[in-house]
């Protein structure tokens, strides 16, 4: 082949971009030290050589030039120019202590230059002490990023350091600036009387708060009045966050970045600081509070007759527990039972109307962790949601809706304006076709005629499977058809709550969309609507935040999980199959809610198992025996791995609470094989 046919058949190929195309993206760096950078639009990934990072850590949202592209097999290679946002600036390690300098040793798998950190920067730390440290300062030309000690992690406290580990891993910063403490304390503590006058005064009517016994930021209370005319003035009261917290000020950009509280078993990672959580706009009894107010009056049948939406000032009377207000509906006595009464029959015929109207009535499990003064689990208590946290829940999915109602019809030369709606999409098909075929062998039929005939069905298949075994399964399995809730300028509606606009209002303290809405509804309300240009952008951002903070909760959850289960290595317990793959199944113990998994390669003295997609089980090659999601088994913890955050179990051949016989049948002529290879164990 001639020289000049190669070059030909080469232009072909590869496109030489010279520096003309620059994309934004998040870099993802491998334990080998080569990066990619994951292009918004989903274009394709480029590549980056560890030379070409230009301080650009893992996660970090990035511009990269394109400098070299192969057309056939689409692949690219770039150099990261800037470094837009970074996902992380506080990290967990070690101390390196020399005469003249230190060094930070970050503990991660993913690969990261140390920080240099002037000796007067260590905040105490000594040598080898395991520590936070904050990224100050990384210029172009330094060889070495510079860095402070944020404090030092106490050996003994092996529990705390966990907890910081994942939140700084998920990129939630584990302290404020200096810059947003100040401005946090220069807020006044007081309501000034001429702040009161430009709001609708409500602290003589009656209002209290009903939240977790162990709540410190009270972000929402209700106020109830009997009016003239016999209906109620029920008032859905917000703390006004947005009073405190301007846009451009180190406040806000620090609560965006954050953009939610993360609540993990032993603490919360505020969003905001705490003179303004759970000082200044915490609705504490006896305090006199700004407040953004949705204002309904409903007759018994909670029927809507007015709304009024605005700035109000309240003084709550009453702080409530869910325990506190659950006592009062179930036993007839406590303070203000008549008014809780009233609220807890409103909403009731509240949730009737929304599930008549297509909501999916999906019940979840959670669990709460009872801790000693270390932070180590001792207990697990299963959390039920009951009557008093319906009745909240009510009230403040009616707030939602009312206030995404409102906007939704403002427009601005003829166009909607920018606003964070809570948006949630119908199943996806390829996940509801499956679920379908599968849930039909219990005997359940779909229509899937129109969305709101799937919902109906979700909902007939919930009642009738109440209280049978196959409850978990079909609840988990149905949870999974759902597609993820987010923000979106887009208005498509709320699938699951069937309700056409909706949007979050009641939690600005902990979530930031709450902040911007209530900016929003300000500007509409007073006649001028703000035009917020970077809003597809803030809900993209608070999309993600939301979901790292989902994952760091999990985690939290898991490691407080296998903490817990640690003290029971090598004991047995009930359990329901939760999950099933290739690998193996997993295994939630009925007692903790403890999940862990039993290998494949643990039942391999039992048979060969392969995966059978469709039917959600693991089956025998030579025995016919099955391990099918939601079936109860019995399992030995033999594994508690805290670094991994992993339980591993191994199935016991022993019957359930449900069957007195063998789980599953296994072939006669199997049975004496199957019995050498797994003999039954000693209990205990």
């Amino acid at each position: 082949m001639s020289k000049s046919t190669s070059s030909k058949k080469k232009n072909k190929t590869t496109k030489n971009t010279h520096g003309q195309t620059t994309v934004k993206g998040t870099l993802e760096i491998t334990r080998s030290g080569i990066g990619y950078v994951l292009i918004e639009d989903k274009s394709g990934d480029v590549l980056v050589r560890p030379g070409d990072f230009n301080t650009a850590l893992n996660g970090d949202t990035v511009r990269v030039r394109i400098v070299r592209e192969n057309l056939a097999s689409k692949r690219k290679e770039g150099r990261i120019t800037e470094v837009v946002a970074r996902k992380q600036n506080e990290f967990i390690g070690h101390i390196q202590l020399s005469t003249n300098f230190a060094f930070f040793v970050p503990n991660t798998d993913k690969p990261m230059p140390d920080l240099f950190i002037p000796l007067d920067k260590l905040k105490g730390a000594k040598h080898k002490d395991k520590v936070v440290a904050r990224l100050v300062e990384w210029g172009k030309d330094d060889k070495k990023p510079i860095g402070e000690v944020v404090s030092v992690l106490l050996a003994e406290d092996e529990n705390d350091a966990a907890m910081k580990e994942l939140l700084a891993e998920a990129g939630f910063p584990l302290s404020f600036s200096d810059a947003v403490m100040e401005e946090a304390l220069r807020l006044p503590d007081v309501i000034s009387s001429a702040e009161i006058k430009k709001r609708k005064d409500f602290r003589d009517i009656l209002t209290f708060t009903i939240d977790p016994v162990d709540a410190r930021d009270f972000d929402d209370a209700l106020s109830i009045r009997v009016l003239k005319n016999g209906n109620y003035e029920i008032g859905v009261h917000i703390a006004d966050v947005s009073h405190y917290v301007e846009p451009d000020t180190a406040l806000d950009e620090e609560a965006y970045k954050r953009s939610t509280s993360v609540y993990l078993p032993d603490r919360v990672n505020p969003m905001l600081p705490e003179r303004i959580s759970n000082e200044l706009c915490s609705l504490r009894p006896n305090e006199d509070k700004c407040t953004f107010s949705a204002v309904f009056q409903l007759n018994t049948e909670g029927e809507i007759k007015e709304v009024w939406l605005g700035k109000t000032v309240i003084h709550s009377k009453y702080r409530y527990s869910y325990e506190d207000v659950q006592e009062i509906i179930e036993k007839g006595e406590g303070a203000y039972k008549a008014e809780i009464f009233v609220l807890n029959d409103i909403a009731k015929q509240l949730r009737k109307q929304r599930f008549a109207h297509g909501a999916i009535n999906f019940s979840s499990t959670e669990v709460r962790f009872t801790l000693d003064d270390k932070g180590k689990p001792i207990g697990i208590v299963v959390k039920e949601s009951k009557e008093a946290h319906q009745l909240i829940e009510e009230f403040m999915l009616l707030a939602n809706k009312t206030v995404a109602e409102t906007v939704f019809k403002t427009e601005v030369n003829h166009k909607p304006i920018p606003f964070p709606y809570r948006i949630h999409d119908q199943p996806d098909e390829k996940k509801l076709q499956p679920f379908i075929e599968y849930a039909r062998r219990y005997g359940h039929q779909f229509n899937t005629s129109t969305p709101e005939k799937i919902a109906e069905s979700f909902n007939q298949m919930l009642a009738d499977v109440k209280g049978k075994p196959e409850q978990h399964v079909l609840e988990q399995l149905g949870i999974r058809t759902m597609a993820k809730a987010a923000y979106a300028t887009k208005d498509i509606g709320h699938y699951g709550l069937a309700f056409e606009h909706y949007c979050h209002f009641t939690s600005p303290i902990r979530r930031y969309p709450d902040v911007l809405v209530h900016r929003v509804l300000e500007s509409v309300l007073a006649g001028k609507p703000i035009i917020d240009k970077k809003m597809d952008e803030k809900c993209k951002q608070t999309s993600e935040r939301e979901r790292a903070a989902m994952e760091c909760e999990r985690a939290g959850n898991k490691y407080k999980q296998v903490e817990f289960m640690k003290s029971y290595v090598g004991q047995d317990f009930e359990g329901v199959i939760s999950g099933v793959a290739s690998f193996g199944f997993f295994v939630e113990t009925v007692e903790h809610k403890c999940e862990g998994m039993v290998s494949i390669i643990s039942l391999s003295e039992v048979d060969e198992f392969f995966l059978v997609e469709g039917d959600y089980s693991l089956a025998g090659k030579r025995s016919g025996r099955k391990f099918k999601m939601g079936d109860k088994v019995w399992i030995k913890v033999i594994g508690a791995n805290l670094d991994k955050r992993q339980l591993d179990y191994a199935w016991v051949n022993k019957p359930t609470g449900d069957n007195k016989e063998e789980i599953t049948e296994t072939k006669p002529m199997e049975k004496k094989a199957a019995k050498k290879r797994n003999p039954k164990p000693k209990k205990g």
